[in-house]
């Protein structure tokens, strides 16, 4: 996924678990040992953060719906149910 991401020249916001995942891969930055991270890298931080949020919680809403929890259907007939959630969480 990162690699059509690079190729299409879409950038990648991720977590610090992917820290080291390339070039393409924009991470928060960790505090170093024995140190702080200063005023501009803590706000870099709180950039990202915010540009993650509506993503991390819109995986939380749609994990909330039974119906993801519990599919064995074919991930390609999934697509289209997430769509028509999503349609219907708009709709609430």
């Amino acid at each position: 996924m990162i690699r059509i991401c690079e190729c299409q020249g879409v950038p990648v916001l991720a977590d610090r678990a992917y820290t080291g995942a390339g070039f393409w891969v924009t991470t928060g930055l960790k505090r170093p040992p024995g140190g702080g991270l200063t005023l501009t890298q803590r706000t870099v931080n709180r950039a990202l953060a915010a540009a993650q949020a509506p993503v991390e919680r819109g995986m939380a809403r749609l994990k909330s719906w039974q119906i993801f929890r519990r599919s064995r259907i074919s991930p390609n007939r999934m697509t289209d149910i997430t769509k028509a959630v999503l349609t219907l969480e708009g709709q609430r």
